[in-house]
């Protein structure tokens, strides 16, 4: 899906995720318009970055913060998985301390702390005095959150970003090695506060679009309906 975040409309969609697919749609709309985006906010999948600096002269490229954060919880959630396999090698004892902490509990300590129930907060201390590391995720996974959502100095928000790689490092590997590699992209956010957000509630519409077609044989036919649903006036049909 290609959407333009300032009216939140779809203007394309390909039939595969491949970057040759998403070049010939844009280089459809000719120099003209793509010199004249300024911005592109993307995931990091694929190596669509390169693909916007090479037809998009003058875009800057936006990581969307909720794809960052999810690379974090990813890693978070898979040092619970580990830490509970590891509980089965304990005694007795300590593996049911441990496993019933970590057990089915993956909402918990992946939800911003401050949105969670008392309920959801008991356990959540359960969680983190049976497994140290957990605990120690968790409050870096809580310091990432909020240096996103407090960010308002650019500087500042550099900064911090940068002494949380430091302090992450040896806890969340992959995420950081992550972040680094898209530091200047995911950067972007605090001065732009750019998001894609947006995208999921046209996904879901594109779904609705799907359904109530009882499906398209067709790609260019679901394309067509698609997109009439955001450019078609359907008051002026009546």
């Amino acid at each position: 899906m290609l959407v333009d975040i300032d009216t939140g409309k779809l203007i394309g969609l390909v039939k595969v995720i491949l970057q040759i697919e998403v070049e010939k749609l844009m280089k459809n709309w000719g120099e003209e318009v793509l010199d004249k985006i300024e911005e592109v906010s993307i995931d990091m999948t694929g190596n669509y970055k390169n693909l916007v600096y090479r037809i998009c002269p003058n875009a800057v490229v936006t990581v969307d913060r909720f794809h960052v954060t999810k690379v974090v919880h990813e890693e978070l959630n898979q040092a619970r998985i580990s830490e509970k396999k590891t509980a089965l090698e304990l005694n007795v004892e300590s593996r049911e301390k441990i496993f019933n902490s970590l057990k089915g509990n993956k909402f918990t300590i992946l939800k911003a702390e401050n949105k969670l129930t008392e309920k959801q907060k008991e356990k959540l201390d359960k969680i983190r005095e049976a497994s140290p590391l957990i605990r120690i995720m968790h409050s870096l996974k809580e310091e990432f959150h909020y240096l996103f959502d407090k960010s308002e100095d650019l500087g500042v928000c550099l900064l911090g970003l940068i002494d949380w790689l430091k302090k992450a490092a040896p806890y969340y590997q992959k995420s950081v090695k992550t972040i680094k590699r898209w530091f200047g992209e995911i950067i972007g956010y605090f001065e732009r506060k750019t998001t894609s957000g947006v995208v999921e509630g046209i996904n879901n519409k594109l779904k609705l679009i799907k359904r109530s077609g009882f499906g398209f044989n067709n790609f260019r036919n679901f394309e067509i309906r698609a997109l009439l649903s955001w450019h078609y006036d359907t008051r002026l049909a009546r």
